[in-house]
Order: C-alpha cells, then sequence, then structure tokens
C-alpha cells in the first residue's frame, strides 16, 4: 500500500507544470473570431473524461484514482492573447477523480482539478447506465450524462455537458473500450463587453484500455473532441 501511494505521488509530481497553462485574464484583447476558437479548446479539454470501462462496478464498488489529461492546444493564438504569457502547446490537466456503484446497472462519478501555475479550477460530474452489464461473452454497452464547471477564471463563466455511449469488453485483467458522443459547451464573458456568449457543439470519440492487477488499477484513454486530442492516463484503487 505504501509503495502504491508513492507511485500516486510520482504520478502527479511527473506532470509537466512548466508547460501548465498561464492565467485566463485577458479576454478584453481578444475579438469574436478568438474567443471563439479559445472557447472549443476549452471545451475540448475541460469537459469531462471519465477513463472507464462501461462495465458498471457493482453495488459496492469504487475506482478511485489520480488523472493527467494532456490536450493539444489547436487555436495557441487566442491562448496567447487571452492569457499573461505564450501559451503551452499542450494543456496538461491533473485530477482527482471517483466513481461509485449504484444499484440497477447505474454509476456515478466525479472529479475535481486545479491546474498547475493557472487560474482553471474545475469540478465534473457523470451518471452512467449499463444498458447491456456485460459478460463472459458479451460485451457491456453504457449510456453516459456528463457536465462540468470552470471556476476560478473571473471573466469567463464556463461550462460542458455531454452525451455518450460506449462499449467494453473485458479479458481477463485487461479491457479495451471505446464510444462516440457529443459536447455542448457554453462559454459566457463575465465583465467584458467587446466578445459575447459562445454556444456550440462537438462531436466527440474516444478509444482506451483499462488493466486491474486486484486493487490496484490502471487506465490510459485518447480522446477527440471537435479538432483537438486528449491523451488520458488514471492510475488509482479499483475494488
Amino acid at each position: 500500500m505504501k509503495r502504491t501511494l508513492a507511485s500516486l505521488a510520482v504520478f502527479l509530481l511527473a506532470i509537466p507544470s512548466a508547460n501548465a497553462a498561464d492565467n485566463i485574464d485577458q479576454i478584453n484583447q481578444l475579438i469574436q473570431a478568438d474567443f471563439r476558437r479559445l472557447s472549443e479548446d476549452l471545451g475540448a479539454a475541460l469537459s469531462y473524461k471519465a477513463v472507464i470501462p462501461a462495465t458498471p462496478l457493482g453495488l459496492t464498488g469504487f475506482d478511485l484514482g489520480v488523472e493527467v489529461t494532456a490536450t493539444q492546444l489547436e487555436n495557441r493564438d487566442a491562448w496567447d492573447r487571452a492569457s499573461s504569457s505564450t501559451a503551452p502547446d499542450t494543456l496538461y490537466v491533473p485530477k482527482l477523480h471517483l466513481h461509485k456503484g449504484l444499484p440497477l446497472g447505474f454509476d456515478i462519478g466525479a472529479f475535481y482539478t486545479s491546474v498547475p501555475g493557472s487560474n482553471i479550477q474545475l469540478w465534473g460530474a457523470e451518471l452512467r447506465y449499463a444498458i447491456i452489464k456485460g459478460g463472459a461473452l458479451t460485451p457491456a454497452l453504457g449510456l453516459r450524462g456528463t457536465y462540468t464547471k470552470l471556476s476560478g477564471v473571473d471573466q469567463l463563466d464556463f461550462h460542458t455537458r455531454g452525451l455518450e455511449l460506449l462499449v467494453s469488453k473485458g479479458f481477463a485483467i485487461f479491457t479495451p473500450y471505446a464510444g462516440v458522443g457529443r459536447v455542448w459547451t457554453v462559454s459566457e464573458p463575465v465583465g467584458v463587453t467587446n466578445v459575447s456568449k459562445e454556444e456550440f457543439t462537438q462531436g466527440k470519440y474516444f478509444v482506451g484500455g483499462n488493466v486491474n492487477l486486484g486493487l490496484i488499477n490502471l487506465a490510459l484513454e485518447a480522446d477527440k473532441t471537435g479538432d483537438a486530442a486528449s491523451y488520458n492516463a488514471k492510475l488509482g484503487f479499483r475494488f
């Protein structure tokens, strides 16, 4: 257990904080087209990433882990003008993530993050239903609804909603999974008059794999939301 906790700490410390985002505090420097592009990148980076298969956890099941999402920014010029200094090529978002099994094939999940070197703070939640629970010969099929809310950025009121269909199939300790969905983003400036609210939808698809070694659990996922790609890694406990 001590070794596992140490591994989790190393996992978080390995986040390249030198490439973290700076404060988003100069939205008044943007034109509307820039604000739209910035919002699209934020929608891709900050929308919900579950990093978990479709198989339900069951009434007594938990999945607790630390996670990092790395999103390749598509609109760095807009980020440069909206933030305190030069934008990174990749936005790294560390998270503490928890899933809990419920009766009747339902699961709930939530995460919280505060991005190093930035005023970006974010929380999110999900509700997932197992349409097919899966078994030795059959895959699991799930439907997931998600929500994320940005805080800490005084000039921006930002949230996303998502709906996803995902499938997974376990093979001993390894469970690959994949899914498709839509993300609805609302990005509204606060105290800024030169740009106005943006509302839009983005398609998404993702593939991943989960390796369970008793209590220790590792999951990797690649996600494409709109034009931006994200890569996710989660290490923790699953029981």
